[in-house]
């Protein structure tokens, strides 16, 4: 069952709009995005109180400059959307993104390695990125995304034990971009129990306020998409 099947969860009544803005990254990640396009997001996560704005690299400098001023993060992307990229070269994503601006990176695991089950090369290329994010003063968060809908039970738990052993920050569920589908909210209580010295992102098909919520109450620490503003304005009607 999909969040969008369920009913309004419990924590819908206990949590504010703003702790709900607070956990979102505000996403645009078309490959058509434009300038102008960037900046209007970079405009309403200020003005929603979103915690973060998620571009691709091109833009990165761009929102980094826009939210000098802001208490918004700006989160690059590494390896998107096939995360098939050699250690070296998701190494080098990350750095690039960082010396842009990138207070956060999110980037693909290798699918690959998950599905054959190569503890030593997922751990290595985690470990890799890690310690880029690390060295940086203030320390970068990185989130790993598994595309959890293309993956078995099984394929999950291994892809989170592995991500909490190398210790990142985040799994997340989700690209947006695989046919399999997006976030559900068993697979972020199967995140959550598999990894539970990570924070967990939910992302990928989170459409609406409904959504969101079910996605916190299952155990979401944070919220991947593009339809913020329509979110905050559907749970403000709520609460009203």
């Amino acid at each position: 069952m999909t969040a969008s099947e369920l009913p309004a969860p419990a924590v819908a009544p206990s949590i504010s709009a703003g702790e709900v803005a607070q956990r979102i990254d505000h996403t645009l990640l078309r490959a058509e995005a434009t300038q102008a396009e960037i900046l209007r997001l970079c405009d309403e996560a200020v003005a929603y109180g979103f915690h973060a704005v998620c571009v691709n690299d091109r833009w990165l400098s761009l929102a980094a400059d826009r939210l000098q001023e802001a208490p918004v993060q700006v989160a690059g992307v590494v390896s998107l959307p096939l995360g098939a990229d050699t250690t070296k070269i998701k190494v080098a994503q990350a750095q690039d993104a960082i010396y842009a601006g990138a207070d956060e990176i999110d980037m693909v695991a290798d699918l690959a390695a998950i599905i054959e089950g190569d503890a030593q090369y997922l751990l290595h290329q985690l470990m890799a990125v890690l310690r880029v994010c690390r060295i940086m003063r203030p320390p970068v968060l990185l989130k790993v995304i598994i595309e959890s809908a293309a993956l078995t039970h099984d394929q999950k738990v291994f892809a989170c034990q592995i991500a909490q052993e190398a210790g990142v920050d985040y799994v997340k569920t989700s690209t947006g971009y695989h046919p399999a589908g997006g976030a559900t909210v068993e697979d972020v209580r199967l995140m959550r129990e598999s990894a539970p010295q990570c924070k967990i992102k939910a992302a990928g098909g989170i459409k609406t306020a409904q959504q969101v919520l079910a996605m916190l109450e299952a155990g979401a620490d944070r919220i991947g998409t593009s339809a913020g503003v329509r979110i905050m304005d559907e749970i403000k009607a709520m609460r009203q």
